[in-house]
């Protein structure tokens, strides 16, 4: 009885994902103009450096905003090591700081 009823709910959830109404054009035309009207962005992820046999792990933060205004964080896990690069109207400057762990 209850692998009916799971075969049954998945199959319900294919039928109903499979039914919306707009089609891949007019999904990827939405996003295209909000990318166009987009001011900024935020963005977070993972780095890893490989350098001859050394790993090398980050936590990347980047932030974006109209006028080519941004700044990037790198955080190296393994000691919290991070680096800040930003760019305003004076110029472009790299903030380096250890954690005193």
């Amino acid at each position: 009885m209850k692998k009916l009823s799971l075969c049954l709910l998945i199959l319900g959830c294919f039928l109903l994902t499979g039914c919306g109404k707009n089609s891949e054009g007019d999904i990827l035309k939405k996003l295209e103009k909000q990318i166009e009207n987009n001011k900024g962005y935020i963005f977070t992820g993972s780095l890893e450096i490989l350098n001859n046999d050394d790993i090398y792990k980050y936590d990347v933060e980047s932030a974006y905003k109209e006028d080519n205004y941004y700044k990037v964080s790198l955080k190296n896990i393994s000691n919290d090591h991070e680096q800040i690069i930003l760019k305003n109207d004076d110029g472009v400057y790299v903030q380096t700081h250890e954690s005193t762990q």
